[in-house]
């Protein structure tokens, strides 16, 4: 079996140092921030997950404050879902892989999308919650795994035509290449922003 080998170059991709949202037009997805994703011990660690918990928590806090809504993704699958035959188990319904992690927890009034798949507008309630419920249009998208459910998610997300905004201190991928291949699809496809999550007030 041969393989495809090489260094790719980056593409030079901007990082806006302020970002300005309307608080009453925006919301926050947290995706799949979960024991199995976060943890070592978890069934498809990602090892640079937990380093952005502390980012993901500033903007968590900024949104609070200005009474901007919070949103969670759960990836959430039956036993046997055929999803496994890509990734293994994991985040098997009420088992403690599928939780999500202690420091991030959902507050009382915080709303939880479970989903089966990768793109959390697939088959969920997300588009209906974000149209009739919260009123965004601007997502300013965290969590992990970068280049598979925050990338499916961000995507579904723009041609849906919401505004995608990406803190690139919030998201995590299981190696460099995918991180930074999420990010040039986030930008060149889909037109998102790319910025740090010091960066981003509510107005």
């Amino acid at each position: 079996m041969s393989k495809i080998t090489g260094s790719v170059k980056i593409p030079e991709m901007e990082v806006k140092e302020e970002v300005s949202l309307d608080a009453s037009s925006t919301a926050i997805i947290i995706v799949d921030m979960q024991n199995d994703f976060v943890r070592p011990n978890g069934k498809l660690y990602v090892p640079t997950a937990q380093a952005t918990i502390p980012s993901i928590r500033k903007v968590l806090a900024k949104a609070r404050e200005a009474n901007v809504p919070v949103i969670y993704t759960q990836d959430w699958h039956f036993k046997n879902d055929p999803e496994f035959r890509i990734w293994g188990e994991h985040c098997v319904m009420n088992t403690w892989g599928a939780e999500i992690v202690d420091e991030l927890k959902p507050m009382p009034d915080d709303i939880v999308i479970r989903k089966h798949r990768y793109d959390a507008f697939f088959g969920t309630d997300l588009d209906y919650v974000l149209r009739h419920v919260v009123h965004a249009m601007n997502l300013v998208i965290v969590g992990t795994v970068a280049n598979i459910c925050v990338l499916h998610t961000a995507g579904s997300a723009a041609l849906n035509w919401y505004n995608v905004i990406v803190p690139i201190d919030g998201i995590s991928a299981l190696n460099e290449f995918d991180y930074y291949a999420a990010l040039r699809q986030i930008t060149f496809l889909y037109n998102g922003i790319l910025t740090r999550a010091d960066s981003i007030k509510f107005v």
